[in-house]
């Protein structure tokens, strides 16, 4: 089943995870669109630099530490997904009591492992 995923802290770095899940999440055919700091495309994914309204959207994957994350809840929350995964090192239980508030499931995994043990 294809479920469209925003990646946000995107990097066009091949060594930083961000990179691994664009494209993991390509060739498990996963739709996926992704936000950065700094322009660039992988995998046939255009990273981009503004925050954009993205339609119908499965899951959110994030990339960034909590205090990084704080200027985009509202944001976050206003794209209505699914879901939001917390990889490891972006665990934050302020914004899960958020999400939770607004019916958006909360999972604290790793992207790459949930794609590789069919658990997407």
């Amino acid at each position: 089943m294809n479920k469209k995923t925003l990646v946000i802290g995107a990097s066009t770095k091949p060594n930083r995870y961000s990179n691994m899940a664009m494209q993991k999440l390509t060739n498990y055919n996963h739709d996926t669109v992704a936000f950065g700091m700094r322009p660039g495309e992988e995998y046939g994914v255009t990273i981009d630099t503004e925050l954009k309204p993205y339609k119908v959207l499965d899951t959110v994957t994030l990339y960034l530490n909590p205090t990084r994350q704080k200027e985009y809840y509202n944001y976050i929350v206003s794209l209505k997904p699914k879901r939001v995964i917390f990889n490891p090192g972006t665990e934050n239980p302020e914004f899960y009591a958020i999400l939770e508030e607004n019916n958006i499931e909360v999972e604290v995994a790793c992207t790459l492992v949930m794609l590789s043990t069919n658990q997407y």
